[in-house]
């Protein structure tokens, strides 16, 4: 996280990172960011994190916190917006790599390959609720919109 804190700090922001492995810490982590109050939150990518977007979009609306997601999944349970990696695109580069090793090549041959194609989906209900306009730029350049 140095490089993310080192470019907030040059443009005037703090970051402050909480870390939770279980859903007592992500209570605990709200119940900070409660009495903090932060401008936003972002949720970074993760299996555990994923599996509690009910736990955090109910937490983030309680506390009225604007949060972005890497997975639109939480978008969809309510959450504001998320920009990260197209899953399905995801599946589509394991496919061709697992049909690679089948047809023989060895793993250890194969390129190391990176997302190269992004969504943004933006949760408008939500926005409302929080007092977001989203600009339409915003909602036009969006991959999908939820009303």
């Amino acid at each position: 996280m140095p490089g993310v804190q080192e470019a907030a700090g040059a443009i005037g922001l703090q970051v402050y990172v909480l870390n939770a492995s279980t859903i007592g810490e992500i209570d605990t982590a709200f119940a900070s960011l409660a009495r903090e109050r932060p401008d936003d939150l972002f949720v970074a990518g993760d299996t555990f994190l994923a599996s509690r977007r009910v736990q955090f979009v109910t937490l983030a609306a309680r506390d009225r916190i604007p949060v972005a997601y890497t997975n639109r999944e939480y978008v969809a349970a309510g959450g504001l917006m998320s920009y990260g990696a197209d899953i399905l695109d995801s599946f589509r580069q394991v496919g061709a790599y697992t049909g690679s090793i089948v047809k023989g090549t060895k793993p250890a041959d194969l390129p190391v390959v990176q997302s190269t194609k992004f969504e943004l989906v933006i949760n408008l209900q939500t926005a409302r609720t929080l007092g977001i306009e989203v600009p339409p730029s915003v909602r036009a350049t969006a991959d999908e919109v939820i009303e």
